[in-house]
């Protein structure tokens, strides 16, 4: 089965700002994704801590030995989104701050999903 993936319209700007190299690598991580889901672990996968959202995943991307994560989660129809993108070195807040953010979308996100359902 191959998993569908979607991009917030912010990640989806952010992605456009950065570099060939790091969007190559970024959708190599992101094929594994697809190919794999729910069920990929680590080391390409891990849940977070610290969120309301008990399916906020993190997909690991390792560009020029930073390290860059890419925030998601699985929607109710089985989709994943990807919400938050960027590079955590030297960030000791990142988490803190992004994870808030990736919350905030993915309830843009089903709200939109909601609407569409009307």
């Amino acid at each position: 089965m191959e998993w569908s993936i979607l991009f917030h319209k912010k990640f989806e700007e952010w992605l456009d700002t950065q570099t060939f190299a790091l969007q190559r690598d970024i959708a190599a991580a992101l094929l594994v994704l697809k190919e794999f889901g729910a069920t990929l672990g680590r080391p390409y996968v891990d849940t977070l801590k610290g969120s309301s959202l008990p399916n906020l995943k993190e997909l690991r991307v390792q560009h020029k030995g930073d390290p860059y994560r890419l925030l998601f989660a699985f929607d109710p129809q089985r989709k994943a989104i990807v919400l938050v993108g960027g590079n955590k070195a030297g960030e000791q807040r990142w988490y803190e701050k992004n994870i808030k953010i990736a919350e905030e979308r993915f309830a843009e996100h089903l709200a939109q999903l909601e609407e569409e359902e009307k």
